[in-house]
């Protein structure tokens, strides 16, 4: 064996080892019946042909035309893992939530890892925000945080989703990625600047998933035994330090090891480096939500960590490999919609937007009893409620108790104490456009308080790689919003645009 193949390369190896006795099993059908010879299809004769009888190929065929599902809409390529969160102080004072009860607590977890606008088979070193998704099996059931490796994001109202993931996409006619779609939305949007700032950065393109931080990006309520409720954020900050590839070394990686960030995520757990990050929240009352100078619930923006310090909660620990990708990997399926006690959702549009979308395209992707999956079934729970029936349902269907509610005979109760807080709600109701709602000062502090003069140069000069391929008037009007966040940023991008030969600096 090579000395420098890696434990991923070597999983059939090891594989092999782990076999308590090196013996050979039967070949069976899926049916369970045992196949006398693989290496041939029924024929008449020779050379054929084939008999409609051979139930043997037929299963075989039948199954391998059936093989692929759906790929994701979004975060199509990803890798996965599994773990445990454990705590290390103690939040009950916010949350009742179990998962949370007590200073030493174990949670079992997966987690999920993802590129957003790629299919299933591109690269992992693109640029483009990484999904960060995590499941808690607790005892109340199923909680997803699902979030990015950002803290914000492009949009704040859930009904222009569709048409950003489009621009991310592949133009319909020549089936390309298209610098005009992209950038001719980006600047009729301008609150995507902030984001936009972060994805053309360093912090575009992670070096693995091992050395980001993650966020659950939206406003979320945590609400404690007594029924008090505050407003939160969640953050994972990795413990291995922040890495991040440069663009040059990325653009390398998408041809040699498109996937590098999988690679490395395996082999570090393989080899018992096993990756940690640790949780925090960010805790805001609902007066200072109120009070506060922009809309805390705006995911284009972050709270400022001077007025809403991070609190430190537990640790996260990814400790083992999937045993099968596609059973364990593919067919996982996160919704922010699942919540137990103890965390519920704020006003937040965009989340609002995800607590459907999220279990609808499941539904579409793997059934309607997609939470029947072992990988996404909650076991740490027992499921009881009145639903039945439907394609691919895998268990005993709850048997013969009663599928209506209310019943006399025994069904599954309510549980008053699992009722969600109570909150006041007012206003008029009207479509709320939300363009113009400071789409500039945070993206400004990016620029000026947290990006060093070298990463500013990189900033510059990844997103005139990028935009030298839109048109002039494209061009022109990303020129006009990044000279809001700040004239020098502006002028940069002008220069840099020039000086690449895409057209004309903009006239500013």
């Amino acid at each position: 064996m090579a000395n420098n193949r890696d434990r991923a390369a070597n999983q059939l190896s090891e594989f092999k080892k782990s076999q308590p006795q090196l013996k050979s099993e039967t070949i069976r059908t899926g049916a369970g019946a045992p196949v006398g010879n693989k290496n041939a299809t029924l024929t008449v004769g020779p050379r054929g042909p084939v008999l409609l009888q051979d139930h043997v190929f037929l299963d075989e065929m039948a199954h391998f035309n059936r093989e692929r599902i759906p790929e994701r809409v979004v975060h199509a390529k990803g890798a996965g893992a599994f773990g445990y969160l454990e705590v290390t102080h103690d939040i009950s004072r916010y949350s009742k939530a179990k998962i949370f009860e007590h200073v030493g607590k174990k949670t079992e977890l997966a987690v999920r890892f993802s590129t957003v606008g790629g299919e299933k088979g591109s690269a992992d070193t693109a640029r483009d925000p990484r999904g960060f998704a995590i499941k808690f099996y607790t005892e109340d059931g199923n909680w997803d945080l699902v979030g990015n490796n950002t803290p914000i994001f492009f949009i704040r109202d859930p009904i222009l989703f569709p048409s950003f993931i489009h621009t991310q996409k592949r133009n319909p006619v020549t089936n390309l990625k298209d610098a005009d779609m992209v950038w001719d939305f980006f600047t009729l949007r301008p609150e995507t600047t902030h984001q936009v700032c972060f994805l053309f950065s360093d912090r575009g393109t992670p070096d693995g998933y091992r050395h980001m931080n993650g966020y659950g990006s939206h406003t979320f309520k945590l609400v404690n035994k007594s029924g008090q409720a505050h407003y939160c954020k969640f953050h994972f900050k990795t413990d291995q330090g922040i890495k991040n590839l440069m663009a040059d070394r990325a653009a390398d990686l998408q041809g040699t090891d498109p996937d590098y960030s999988t690679r490395d995520l395996y082999n570090a757990i393989a080899d018992g480096d096993f990756p940690s990050w640790t949780l925090y929240i960010q805790v805001m009352t609902f007066d200072q939500a109120e009070k506060f100078r922009w809309n805390p619930f705006d995911l284009t923006k972050v709270w400022p960590h001077k007025e809403f310090p991070l609190i430190p909660v537990g640790k996260m620990v990814l400790n083992r490999n999937p045993k099968n990708y596609h059973a364990q990997v593919e067919q996982i399926a996160f919704s922010p919609a699942h919540m137990v006690p103890g965390i519920e959702p704020s006003p937040d549009k965009m989340l609002q937007g995800r607590l459907y979308s999220y279990t609808d395209t499941h539904r579409h992707r793997l059934g309607s009893n997609y939470l029947q999956i072992p990988v996404n079934c909650p076991y740490s729970s027992k499921v009881k409620n009145y639903q039945r029936d439907g394609p691919q349902c895998v268990t005993d269907n709850q048997e013969g108790a009663p599928n209506y509610f209310p019943n006399s005979f025994g069904g599954p109760q309510d549980l008053s104490s699992c009722v969600e807080c109570t909150f006041p709600v007012s206003g008029d109701v009207q479509r709320y456009n939300t363009a113009d709602e400071d789409n500039f000062t945070q993206a400004a502090s990016f620029w000026n308080n947290v990006l060093t003069a070298a990463e500013r140069t990189r900033l510059v000069e990844n997103i005139v790689g990028h935009l030298k391929e839109a048109q002039d008037f494209i061009q022109k009007r990303a020129v006009s919003n990044f000279t809001q966040v700040d004239p020098e940023f502006g002028r940069r991008i002008s220069q840099g645009l020039g000086q690449a030969g895409a057209g004309k600096p903009a006239n500013l």
